[in-house]
């Protein structure tokens, strides 16, 4: 498979999922828009207009690197602050208007994303990603932030073959995970063996490693991004690295995620 065959492929998958949490989204009724979820002080709203700046942000890293660059700077001087006055844009938007502005973010990302040099690189607020990789890193956002808009209106969301790349995703960020947590990765492997939606098996690392996480992919992914807590899903989590990466992994950027705590979502 060459780079601009897998790029184009998973541009298809992110607007796939983007259509995806758009069907539930505009099922909502207004005051929908205001209900909490999962994540501690965020709406469903807030939510949305996280996705939707951060396409922005991500189509302005391809167009135009200088500009972003900006942007960088004063995220790292203080990410607190701008987290939260990145929320603001969202504010006193309706259900139309909030789908509108998204739709419209996202639509101009995957445009410019399916422009660039598969050989490239992109800046992000971490290390510069092949365009392959910057795209699944959106549809891994995309799929989490839509996780919580899922469990805070009680939707149905069928899983997919879509969630490969976040647990592709989840797997590679295994070191960033003990790196975030200001810890050293171990060099011993984990072996990874999930079954995805469709039945067949999906796996990673040696297949010899004692240390072992096994499951379905959903559970696999809604560890990984800190949608559910380990005790919660019916994972099987063998051996002391296996143990010991399941209580930290972390799928994204930034500093240790809060989580979920245990029995906030029981497993069955």
């Amino acid at each position: 498979m060459t780079a601009a065959t897998t790029l184009d492929t998973v541009c298809v998958d992110l607007a796939a999922e983007h259509d995806d949490l758009d069907r539930i989204v505009a099922a909502l009724a207004e005051g929908d828009l205001d209900t909490p979820t999962p994540s501690p002080g965020w709406s469903v709203r807030d939510q949305i207009t996280h996705l939707a700046w951060f396409d922005g942000q991500a189509t302005l890293a391809i167009v135009d690197p200088e500009a972003f660059a900006v942007g960088v700077r004063r995220f790292v001087a203080d990410p607190a602050a701008m987290m939260a006055e990145h929320l603001t844009h969202g504010h006193g938007r309706g259900v139309e208007g909030m789908l509108g502005w998204w739709r419209g973010e996202r639509s101009r990302f995957l445009e410019a994303a399916r422009g660039v040099d598969p050989a490239g690189r992109v800046p992000w607020y971490g290390p510069p990603m092949s365009p392959a990789s910057f795209v699944t890193a959106r549809l891994m956002e995309t799929w989490c932030h839509g996780q919580d808009v899922v469990d805070a209106v009680g939707a149905v969301r069928r899983p997919t073959a879509r969630l490969r790349h976040v647990a592709h995703i989840g797997v590679r960020a295994r070191a960033f995970s003990y790196a975030t947590n200001g810890r050293t990765a171990p060099e011993e492997d984990v072996r990874v063996e999930l079954e995805a939606p469709g039945g067949t098996l999906w796996s990673w690392g040696d297949a010899f490693a004692p240390d072992r996480v096994s499951g379905t992919a959903l559970d696999f992914c809604l560890v990984v991004t800190q949608r559910r807590h380990r005790d919660d899903t019916d994972l099987r989590i063998e051996g002391p690295l296996a143990r010991e990466w399941m209580e930290i992994a972390q799928a994204f950027a930034g500093p240790p995620g809060e989580g979920r705590r245990p029995g906030q979502f029981p497993a069955g």
